[in-house]
């Protein structure tokens, strides 16, 4: 027979103390990464200044120049005054694409035995760049650039963002031609407005659209004419003859017609200058006379 204190006794139910097991210092566990601590050599026999000193590494630039094993291969100062004379400074308002035009022109007048024109780019195109745009080169990391085609694409990207190419190409989209604007002077700008962004990607089609359908209506029906009726039913490329003739035109006529007016317009205005300066060097001649004292002979001539 049970009694209650032994019911009680076998409900309780039995707590497992947790056991503390002792570190096995020499059998480390398998799944712990062991600590190994820094092994410190006195090998090193510098002294405490030099061991503070800066470290001289890490200077490399981010151009990398392949070797040049040509002989007596030497850049002259004529190159690298042209190259300094039209710098990039990487405003807002410069054109990369200009600029690498203007280099690839400078650079292919000197041609140099047994030497890639490549090598003499990467060598000096850094004595092209000035202010922002030297500083972002010298940002670079070390040995980053490799080839030409790299430092162009790198160029080309930092300074001309696809903000301005989307700024650019809505420009282009929406070009009118102004109020006081000849057609010259506006197939002009529009070409300019291309080339500030050659990656545009429009058609030959789409931009001699755009250009005709931005003209004012007389210049509109003058094309219309050399076409012999509508512009727009020719071919692309003699639509693109018949604006490159016209503008041609117009240009030499507009430039006969400024050197006529210049010319009739400064005439009167040198001639007044010529009189006047006679009438200054009379007055002089005139002033010099009367400071001058006579001669008798003259004086009795006046008597007489």
């Amino acid at each position: 027979m049970r009694t209650r204190s032994q019911a009680r006794r076998r409900r309780q139910p039995q707590v497992r103390q947790p056991s503390v097991e002792s570190p096995n210092l020499e059998k480390p566990n398998n799944n712990q990464e062991t600590f190994n601590p820094p092994i410190v050599t006195m090998d090193d026999n510098r002294t405490m200044a030099q061991l503070l000193e800066a470290p001289t590494e890490g200077y490399e630039d981010a151009i990398v120049v392949p070797e040049i094993t040509a002989n007596n291969f030497e850049i002259k100062h004529g190159l690298l005054n042209l190259v300094q004379n039209k710098q990039f400074f990487g405003h807002d308002k410069e054109d990369p694409h200009a600029h690498i035009r203007y280099f690839n022109k400078i650079t292919s007048t000197m041609k140099f035995p047994n030497v890639p024109s490549t090598s003499v780019k990467l060598m000096l195109f850094p004595f092209s760049l000035e202010g922002a745009a030297r500083i972002w080169l010298e940002k670079e990391p070390p040995r980053s650039i490799l080839t030409w085609d790299d430092l162009v694409s790198k160029f080309i990207n930092k300074f001309f963002p696809p903000s301005k190419t989307t700024n650019l190409r809505n420009e282009i989209t929406r070009f009118q031609q102004k109020f006081d604007e000849t057609f010259y002077e506006a197939w002009d700008r529009f070409n300019d407005l291309l080339r500030g962004c050659p990656h545009h990607g429009f058609s030959e089609l789409h931009q001699l659209d755009t250009f005709y359908n931005a003209l004012n209506s007389n210049d509109q029906d003058s094309l219309n004419s050399a076409a012999g009726g509508n512009f727009l039913d020719k071919m692309p490329r003699e639509c693109l003859k018949i604006i490159e003739s016209k503008s041609k035109v117009r240009q030499s006529r507009s430039k006969a017609i400024v050197s006529k007016v210049s010319t009739s317009s400064s005439t009167p205005a040198v001639s007044s200058d010529v009189a006047e300066l006679k009438d200054m060097v009379r007055a002089l001649i005139l002033d010099k006379k009367n400071q001058t004292p006579a001669p008798a002979p003259v004086k009795a001539r006046k008597d007489v």
